[in-house]
């Protein structure tokens, strides 16, 4: 069997998601009223029985870090592990210049396990993947690296590394980083393969590889990058069409979910996708859960003639006499009587006056919104007073942002 060491990337900054992203780390953004970002990575290699697993942390780490420490504690007399790795600065007197550059300086963790396989995910994407299927194609494959791909549409390409693959469809001809007129597919011409973001390596060459690609001083030392096309001109790379995973208790309507919530709106829309009817990414599949610890708190109440339809609301949260739709209510939040909030994002801790009302919003932890206050109502005003409007229209609200009582009532 595989020995495998599972690493997952958490460095980034995620500067596209502020002001969620001002205080904390991208993975370690709350979704889904109880979960963070990196437990959707987590979960997914946990559930595949990959219990050895090194997260590479750099930027405003300290949410992040105890999340980890906190939620994540899995059983050291089996040598299992979740294990926060801080930038160490192993390699010499600099950070981590790229997230290729991340895994050389951190080479000990390779060296103390020396694992044959080494997976490495990403931290901050939403879905449901079992890893271990990865693993079994990559050695199936004879491949140095193995790259996970989700077919979308060809307009969005730029956004992506897109894989061009050879006529048998599993070897890599070319990774393009970000193109802007990439070829199709060819059963799908208005479609292209674009990486997840998530590698298996052979862990020989992924050595050999970061080893060459820390002496090239014209590399960025990106995975995606540097590290991938350089593996794809060997002919050592192949792909894993997303589509092969079938992940226990999936439905029809989202077995092959991926949502990159890498901005503003990317991240109301993926919250949107939880609360419908039917889901189109449903967080109730207990045949593959997605774990974080929860909050010793009493259920959710709802009083005074509140009205709440498809939406999600969190433990210890009140609704009082207001008026909720298509919205995800965090922990310990209350709406007060009147309130009206749609289409909708509060994270922990938010109150929402009487007669406020919040449309296509997001809002961070502990705000208070004023009796009477509108926000995502008028994207003038709301820019006015120091929020931020994305380009789709959703209004976001930074954790603690304090607003003038008399200036909202107005």
């Amino acid at each position: 069997m595989a020995r495998v060491l599972s690493i997952v990337l958490a460095g980034g900054e995620g500067k596209r998601l502020m002001p969620l992203t001002l205080d904390r780390a991208k993975p370690a953004v709350p979704f889904g009223g109880s979960y963070r970002l990196i437990d959707f990575a987590l979960s997914n290699l946990v559930n595949a029985g990959y219990t050895q697993i090194a997260v590479l942390t750099q930027y405003k780490s300290h949410s992040l870090d105890r999340h980890i420490s906190q939620s994540w504690r899995l059983a050291p007399m089996l040598g299992s592990y979740v294990a926060p790795v801080p930038a160490q600065q192993r390699r010499g007197p600099q950070w981590y210049q790229g997230s290729a550059d991340a895994i050389y300086q951190s080479m000990n963790l390779i060296n103390d396990e020396r694992p044959s396989h080494i997976v490495v995910f990403g931290a901050d994407h939403v879905y449901r993947m079992d890893a271990s299927q990865m693993v079994r194609a990559h050695i199936e494959s004879g491949a140095g690296v193995t790259v996970a791909a989700i077919r979308v549409p060809r307009r969005e390409s730029s956004a992506f590394g897109v894989i061009r693959t050879a006529d048998d469809e599993v070897t890599i001809e070319e990774f393009l980083e970000k193109p802007a007129d990439p070829p199709g597919l060819a059963d799908a011409p208005d479609q292209v393969l674009a990486s997840m973001g998530n590698y298996v390596f052979s862990t020989d060459v992924l050595v050999d590889a970061l080893e060459r690609d820390a002496r090239n001083e014209l590399s960025r030392h990106d995975m995606g990058g540097d590290l991938v096309p350089m593996l794809a001109a060997e002919g050592r790379a192949a792909v894993y069409d997303f589509r092969r995973n079938q992940v226990p208790g999936a439905t029809d309507r989202d077995r092959d979910y991926w949502r990159d919530v890498g901005t503003l709106d990317s991240y109301h829309e993926a919250h949107l996708d939880l609360v419908s009817v039917l889901p189109v990414f449903n967080l109730y599949n207990d045949q593959w859960p997605i774990f974080t610890s929860h909050h010793q708190l009493p259920g959710p109440k709802f009083v005074a003639g509140a009205t709440v339809r498809d939406s999600i609301v969190c433990a210890g949260s009140i609704v009082s006499g207001s008026s909720v739709s298509s919205t995800v209510i965090g922990t310990h939040s209350y709406l007060g009587d009147g309130a009206t909030v749609q289409s909708s994002v509060l994270l922990d801790n938010v109150r929402i006056g009487r007669g406020a009302v919040v449309r296509n919003a997001i809002i961070d932890k502990n705000v208070v919104v004023p009796d009477g206050c509108l926000v995502g109502v008028d994207h003038q005003e709301d820019r006015r007073r120091g929020f931020t409007v994305s380009e789709g229209g959703v209004t976001a609200i930074g954790k603690g942002h304090r607003m003038d009582e008399a200036a909202a009532g107005e």
